[in-house]
């Protein structure tokens, strides 16, 4: 009876005093929010062995199979070794759900699920609460729980019923480096914070005692020399499979959450990024907006870059607000960065290359890099990536596109600001540039501009914007032959003008150009989708070649062959003045013909459709027929 009133009563403090959430009969959807996450557990000793990589940029991705696994709250269970840990270290970057572990252990706790060997809980949010700067670990206690009726005193002399929490470590900022001789034994004894906490790391204080310890990587050098015995937990992030289920526990509807994950999955380089959970928080919480304003997704106005910057908001919400001119100038040198080690195909910078760019803030650093901890044979110090490939790109792209007052960027030293260069080396070879360009499309417009300078304090160039049009222009000019129909052939063409989504934009770029020739491509969703955006916005569209062409739901189990209709024409309302379309060797089945019937009573202006190669059937042929005796039928050749 007393352990379980313990635990209601801390449960229901972890609310009150630390800012942790509801308890479970208070907020019913934590439980059902919350998504097994895939971790990688070891003791520190073979993981420093083994190669030294904590929190590097791709999560699940880099995860071995034999270390990575789904992880279950249950961290002070016996390990692989048969040794049950006292001190456990959950490692992530920022948005990998460390607080929500945390809250989840307090959670089961309290409803008796999970580390029942436990009679009290203490966590202490290290990010929020004030601490004192004299304390004893009796005070902490108190301070934490001011309604426990048992006294702090007796709750600590037994030692082995007591779990810490120090939730976001890095966030108090103390010199782990105190003398032995001052540390203290005794739980009542009042010392400096800094002295009080050391003693509990080092054992000294309450050695029986069990600890855990939530931080970013950055912590880890100087946490882990006050340590013994310690298992580190890091999170990897989501799987695959996670992914998924994280999408239809956020939104309980199985139809909306199975139209967002297909939305998510259908763009690669988003589905990429929602292994971070914030990440795939923040596009859920997108597209819930999205789907109250219309019945599906085809339409979505927010492309991957809007959900970036949004990220980079959250990531940015807690940071200290009274210097913008600060971040502006950190996220100027982290951008330059980002854009040096895309161009030399590098993922990792050595300290001294972020000391030299100025970027050795710790108020800022760990949003974005997490430190990659040296092997004890290595001589050199912390090796830094970005959370994810994806972000590096997005920030590379940045620095191309941010205005700064020129004396930045020269003081820098590290990369001349070429947006012409960058076009230029995708068009010719480096086609790993793509999405740094697709990101620099996303960033030129208008809305980005607006978002990036109300909500995060950077100006977008409009000389950028300029320059993305006039290569998008000359490059299909010189693609075309002399004395034919200007086309397009190139399928990313639509990926930028769909990430940009601007109509007015789009209706400039394709102006000068009268053909869509697309040949033995397998059409994704998204790239239907652009395809659909571009379509619509496409006045001079004369002829349509679809040559050998696929047309693919993300699952191949459930591919839909109607989607040719579907992204074509029901998602393109306004008609527009298609001459001709040929569609040969796509492969078209019968379920394709109702639509292609509809097509052809809709858009008088089509004169040509081309069908060869197709397995329409008797039955298809005959509902084609329908549409061609509608009055608004004025189609010329049918092959």
């Amino acid at each position: 009876e007393h352990r379980r009133n313990s635990r209601e009563h801390m449960v229901r403090e972890s609310r009150q005093d630390r800012e942790l959430g509801t308890c479970p009969r208070e907020s019913p959807s934590f439980h059902s929010r919350f998504t097994t996450l895939t971790i990688a557990r070891e003791p520190w000793s073979k993981h420093r062995a083994k190669d030294g990589a904590v929190g590097t940029s791709q999560g699940c991705a880099n995860a071995s199979s034999g270390a990575a696994t789904a992880v279950t709250t249950a961290l002070f269970e016996p390990g692989g070794d048969g040794q049950t840990p006292q001190v456990v270290v959950l490692v992530g970057a920022p948005g990998m759900g460390k607080t929500m572990m945390v809250r989840k252990v307090m959670v089961e706790w309290g409803e008796g699920m999970l580390h029942t060997q436990f009679d009290f809980v203490f966590c202490v949010d290290c990010k929020a609460i004030a601490l004192p700067m004299e304390a004893s670990v009796a005070d902490l206690v108190s301070q934490c729980c001011p309604g426990l009726r048992v006294p702090a005193g007796k709750i600590l002399d037994d030692q082995k019923k007591i779990l810490f929490i120090f939730d976001g470590f890095e966030a108090l900022g103390f010199s782990l480096v105190q003398p032995e001789a001052e540390l203290s034994s005794d739980p009542r004894e009042v010392k400096p914070l800094e002295l009080t906490l050391m003693s509990l790391l080092k054992k000294t204080l309450l050695p029986e005692a069990s600890l855990l310890i939530t931080t970013r990587p950055t912590a880890l050098g100087s946490l882990g020399r006050c340590l013994q015995g310690e298992y580190y937990v890091e999170i990897l992030g989501f799987s695959a499979a996670r992914r998924e289920e994280y999408f239809h526990r956020y939104f309980e509807n199985p139809n909306k959450a199975d139209m967002a994950f297909r939305f998510a999955r259908g763009n690669e380089i988003l589905y990429s990024l929602c292994v971070i959970p914030v990440m795939s928080w923040t596009v859920c919480t997108i597209l819930e907006q999205e789907l109250c304003e219309m019945k599906n997704l085809l339409e979505c106005s927010k492309a991957t870059t809007g959900m970036m910057m949004i990220y980079l908001s959250q990531l940015l919400k807690h940071r200290d607000r009274d210097n913008p001119q600060v971040l502006q100038q950190f996220l100027l040198q982290l951008c330059s960065l980002a854009a040096d080690g895309i161009w030399k195909h590098k993922v990792l910078f050595e300290e001294k290359e972020i000391k030299d760019c100025g970027l050795d803030q710790p108020g800022l650093l760990p949003f974005f890099l997490n430190e990659r901890i040296p092997k004890e044979e290595e001589d050199h110090g912390s090796v830094y990536a970005f959370t994810h490939l994806h972000l590096q790109e997005f920030f590379a792209a940045m620095f191309y596109v941010l205005e700064d007052d020129g004396e930045m960027v020269s003081s820098l030293g590290r990369l001349e600001k070429d947006i012409n260069k960058l076009l230029e080396s995708y068009s010719k070879s480096r086609k790993d540039l793509n999405v740094t360009v697709r990101f620099l499309f996303g960033l030129v417009s208008q809305k980005s501009a607006e978002y990036m300078d109300k909500t995060i304090g950077c100006r977008i160039s409009p000389r950028a914007r300029e320059e993305l049009l006039n290569w998008l222009q000359g490059r299909h000019r010189g693609l075309s032959h002399p004395g034919q129909a200007l086309k397009i052939s190139e399928m990313d063409t639509f990926h930028f003008l769909f990430e940009m989504n601007e109509k007015s934009f789009a209706q400039s770029a394709l102006g000068h150009f009268t053909d869509l020739d697309l040949q033995d491509t397998k059409l994704t969703l998204y790239d239907q989708m652009a395809l659909s955006f571009c379509i619509q916005h496409w006045d001079a569209l004369g002829c349509v070649t679809l040559q050998g062409c696929s047309f693919h739901w993300q699952d191949p189990e459930a591919e839909l062959d109607a989607s040719v209709s579907c992204s074509q024409d029901r998602c393109a309302e306004p008609p527009f003045s298609v001459l001709s379309r040929r569609m040969q060797w796509c492969r078209l089945s019968e379920s394709c013909c109702a639509e292609l019937a509809a097509l052809l009573a809709e858009h008088p202006s089509l004169a040509r459709l081309e069908l060869g190669d197709s397995s329409l059937g008797d039955s298809g042929v005959r509902l084609l027929c329908e549409g061609l005796r509608t009055p608004g039928c004025r189609l010329r050749v049918l092959r």
